[in-house]
């Protein structure tokens, strides 16, 4: 099958939205909370008290995403396979978020919308991925 005009442009975004994620992880885990405590001591005290399984669950998603737009360039149909891995992983992350701490309460309804942004990108890669390798540009 021939590949749609507009893959490679789909693809080389969604490998830089994957990368991003990964920059946000690494900015994230590597923050030094005494500084950001004095800006958002909120957002200090989430990363502080998250649970070692939470960022597990991180970095399988922003890996798994990165590994899965890798391939969707590469036109393999594992792609798919790995976007699926990376939104199960987002909703883990954000479900402790969300429902395990009080941030929700602490920072207001607000604080949702970006989360629920990445949630809609990783949906929309994995469906992207399994319609390709419907149609059987992936392989």
């Amino acid at each position: 099958m021939n590949m749609p005009r507009y893959f490679i442009v789909i693809a080389i975004v969604l490998l830089l939205w994957n990368l991003m994620g990964l920059a946000a992880f690494a900015m994230q885990y590597t923050a030094d909370l005494t500084e950001l405590a004095k800006s958002d001591p909120v957002t200090a005290q989430a990363f502080a008290a998250m649970p070692a399984w939470v960022w597990i669950a991180y970095t399988i998603a922003v890996g798994a995403g990165t590994l899965g737009a890798v391939l969707l360039l590469m036109k393999k149909a594992a792609a798919a396979s790995l976007f699926l891995l990376s939104l199960i992983a987002v909703v883990v992350q954000f479900g402790y978020t969300f429902l395990g701490t009080d941030l929700l309460a602490l920072k207001g309804p607000s604080v949702i919308a970006f989360p629920a942004f990445i949630v809609v990108m990783a949906i929309i890669q994995l469906l992207y991925a399994r319609n390709l390798v419907g149609k059987g540009v992936l392989r």
